[in-house]
């Protein structure tokens, strides 16, 4: 009512503007006026702000609400920029006002990636330079010489009338009407709230109010005392509430909750959502948490919280499924978490309701939101030792995945901390069990020393936890097939496929995988194939579907053909670049070249930032053959040194007999010295483990002879840094010259060549398609570029490509 002249100039601005923002005084319906523009527009993404206290959590919300996702050694804000390059959508931010470096934030998002457009509702302005601003005054009053009449008149009927009051007569309450109006300065909520209280008491008996507060107050003491109470407690939970939860806060039945919630929206207190949900706004939550200070709502709200997520959150702490019902209203859950664990009384309920939760977040592959839970239990303070001690080292492991797969250590030592608070055994057993994923951390990084030491660790310590020691004996024996240690991975095999008990069959089949690595590195394909498939035909019937889909990526690697059927962009990272890294191994065997090096960057770029070691140590030298087979072994040659430092470093010494077969690829091709030396290299690094070398696209494999390998290149059957120095000697002299007088000069082929197509015009969504990389690469890529070339814009990475061309 009243604003077709804010909504056309709204829908203008935003037709030839990126970022507009609606700004107007508390209660004015800024929310109202940015839901009829955003129904006029297709996509839309909304995300309320008055939820969020700090820029990092709204930045999260809009990735939530994207359906994006932070990889680890991402910043959320680079992750969102990403998310909305090239986008068609509309962005809502409803609500942003006191939100620190928010303004800075959204110029960079407005500038840096295009396609999409921004909406922000605030009583504020950021004032930056991509901003226009729309201000929405209140609505407009009849003067003393006009009819009483207008959209302000209007609204207040209409009010009247849904609260269930009765006519008003104009015309006998004409004089009062208007000092009413006029009294609301036009503002909608006010006028809200008068009409609210017309309906209750009549025209005769309202006083205006002199601030939307005052007026919520005045219909708050119209209320009854239960509908006061369900007021107070409604506005201390600070999320949307369904009924369910209302009934448990309020201490009533789920009928009367229904009255009660029926009262209040009734009297315009609170809003009803589209899902059913209640939530209020702002202005009426500051008043409801001010009212409740003198009572024991606090205490009374968070009981019915609490005993609300007990109830829908499964009570076994090692049991849950990815479509749990609680996990829908999620935030719902992390209010419970915060408020409980805030309190030292209830932390420990907080603390168990977070570890309860775990489960079905961890079936659901939502490590995320995991870990913002659990981590929210664990800044709060200590709690039970026990549960602390599982809960800190759960929240370490979807660190891990997220952050990268270091960034769980401290939550790892804080697992730690709990556990020596405990008495013998159990402290033995839980710091067995730390170590254990600390094994398993230092293996994801190629860290194989620390790996085997932090495995033995956990042996000594947990003697009496046999899933503990199956679990690390398979930690173990991964480590040494990535060592090419094969003697002793055949060994522990031996202990973990014996007879495992039902809730330790998952152990034993990632066993059978690793079986089925040893074997086709030794060449025995048959065997290998039919371990992979036995491995995850058996995984399958359990449901295991991380050993399933591992066993399946084995089997294509051994035996080709298609895989099952999986989105890979929900898989857990580490799962993630395995299965990646064969697609594009097949991709490359298909001779689609150009993906297959593209998705391989892809995978150098997240599993460094995610502290994959073997994975990287993978995807490179994908990255060299792709490169052999587009025909440029002086580039190749450069991508081979790289694998071999990087499998000396994390102990690969098959990888770095690839990175040889390579390099005496290359060597063969220009016909210098350097071939004997290293395919000698090579062939002693797999003939003390039966391992075979094999042809790969753009690499046709040679056997060397052992003689040939230098001495000091190898000792106790590990290439060395001696080695990997004097390979690098042997092929110093073919790097190519650059000019000294190009700027450029200090880039890369990939990084000139973005540089390129940034000077186009192109976004990183487009570049990253034409090369057929992600935009994430993309990104990486253009860092590196700003570093070097000391800039720290798109538009000036443009202009400087301009001036040199």
């Amino acid at each position: 009512m009243g604003r077709d002249d804010v909504l056309d100039r709204l829908r203008l601005l935003l037709s030839s503007n990126r970022w507009v923002t609606l700004t107007g005084a508390p209660g004015c319906g800024k929310t109202l006026v940015a839901r009829h523009t955003a129904s006029a527009a297709t996509p839309v993404v909304w995300v309320a702000g008055h939820h969020h206290a700090t820029t990092e959590s709204l930045v999260t919300a809009c990735l939530d609400a994207l359906d994006a996702e932070v990889a680890p050694g991402d910043s959320p804000t680079m992750a969102l920029k990403r998310a909305l390059d090239g986008r068609d959508t509309l962005l809502v931010l409803d609500g942003v006002d006191a939100l620190e470096g928010l303004g800075e934030i959204l110029n960079d998002l407005v500038e840096d990636a295009d396609g999409w457009r921004l909406l922000c509702t605030a009583t504020t302005v950021a004032g930056r330079p991509h901003e226009r601003v729309v201000r929405m005054p209140p609505l407009p009053l009849p003067s003393p010489r006009q009819p009483l009449e207008g959209p302000a008149l209007e609204l207040l009927l209409a009010r009247v009338a849904a609260a269930g009051g009765h006519s008003v007569d104009l015309e006998q309450h004409d004089a009062l009407l208007r000092r009413l109006l006029g009294a609301s300065g036009g503002l909608p909520s006010l006028i809200e709230q008068l009409a609210v209280q017309i309906a209750l008491i009549g025209v005769s008996d309202v006083s205006p109010a002199a601030s939307l507060a005052e007026a919520v107050r005045r219909s708050y003491d119209l209320l009854d005392a239960e509908q006061q109470q369900c007021f107070r407690r409604l506005a201390l939970i600070g999320r949307p509430v369904g009924l369910d939860v209302l009934a448990d806060v309020c201490g009533v039945g789920r009928p009367q909750a229904v009255q009660l919630a029926a009262a209040l929206a009734r009297r315009s207190l609170v809003e009803v959502g589209p899902d059913g949900r209640f939530d209020m706004l702002p202005p009426m939550r500051e008043v409801g948490c001010a009212l409740a200070e003198a009572t024991d709502d606090a205490q009374q709200s968070l009981t019915g919280l609490l005993t609300w997520a007990d109830r829908v959150i499964p009570q076994d702490v090692n049991a849950g499924s990815a479509d749990a019902p609680f996990l829908s209203q999620l935030a719902l859950v992390a209010t419970a978490v915060r408020q409980a664990c805030a309190v030292e009384a209830t932390r420990p309920r907080g603390y168990a309701l977070a570890n309860r939760a775990f489960p079905s977040l961890s079936a659901a592959m939502r490590a995320r939101e995991a870990l913002d839970l659990m981590d929210a239990a664990l800044a709060s303070g200590d709690g039970p030792p026990i549960i602390g001690s599982q809960l800190a080292r759960r929240a370490g492991i979807c660190a891990s995945e997220v952050r990268g797969t270091y960034e769980g250590l401290r939550l790892l030592d804080r697992s730690e901390e709990h556990a020596r608070a405990l008495g013998e055994p159990m402290r033995d057993v839980e710091l067995a069990r730390t170590a254990a994923i600390r094994a398993e951390m230092h293996l994801d990084a190629g860290d194989l020393v620390s790996a085997r030491a932090d495995a033995k660790r956990t042996l000594a310590l947990g003697g009496d936890d046999p899933y503990v020691i199956r679990q690390v004996r398979r930690t173990l024996m991964d480590v040494c097939v990535s060592a090419g240690d094969f003697g002793e991975a055949e060994q522990l095999a031996a202990l973990i496929v014996d007879s495992p008990p039902p809730d330790e069959v998952w152990i034993a089949l990632s066993a059978r995988t690793l079986q089925a690595k040893v074997a086709w590195e030794q060449g025995r394909l048959v065997e290998a194939a039919s371990l992979a498939l036995f491995a995850r035909a058996q995984a399958q019937e359990i449901r295991e579907d991380r050993i399933a889909l591992l066993a399946d990526t084995v089997h294509r690697m051994v035996a080709g053909g298609p895989g099952l059927s999986v989105d890979a962009e929900t898989l857990p990272w580490a799962v993630r670049l395995t299965v990646q890294l064969q697609d594009a191994r097949e991709l490359l065997a298909m001779g689609d070249i150009s993906r297959a090096a593209g998705r391989a960057a892809d995978i150098v770029v997240l599993a460094d930032s995610s502290k994959l070691g073997r994975d990287a140590v993978e995807a490179r030298l994908l990255v060299a053959d792709a490169l052999m087979s587009l025909g440029e072994p002086v580039q190749a040659q450069a991508s081979y040194l790289s694998v071999l430092r990087r499998a000396v470093e994390v102990t690969m010494p098959l990888r770095a007999a690839d990175a040889l077969d390579g390099l005496a690829a290359i060597a063969a091709e220009s016909g210098t010295t350097a071939y004997r030396p290293v395919a000698g290299a090579a062939a002693a690094l797999r003939v003390s483990r039966r391992a075979v070398g094999r042809d790969r696209p753009g690499v046709v494999y040679a056997a060397g002879a052992l003689r040939d390998c230098p001495a000091g290149w190898l000792e106790r059957g590990q290439f060395t840094a001696d080695g990997v120095a004097a390979v690098a000697a042997l092929f110093a002299g073919r790097e190519p010259a650059e000019s000294s007088s190009s700027p450029l000069r200090v880039l890369t082929k990939a990084e000139r060549g973005v540089a390129e197509l940034v000077a186009e015009g192109l976004t990183s969504r487009q570049i990253a398609e034409q090369l057929f990389v992600s935009p994430r690469t993309v990104d990486a890529h253009l860092s590196h570029i700003f570093r070097k070339l000391e800039i720290a814009s798109r538009a000036k990475l443009a202009a400087l490509m301009v001036e040199i061309a």
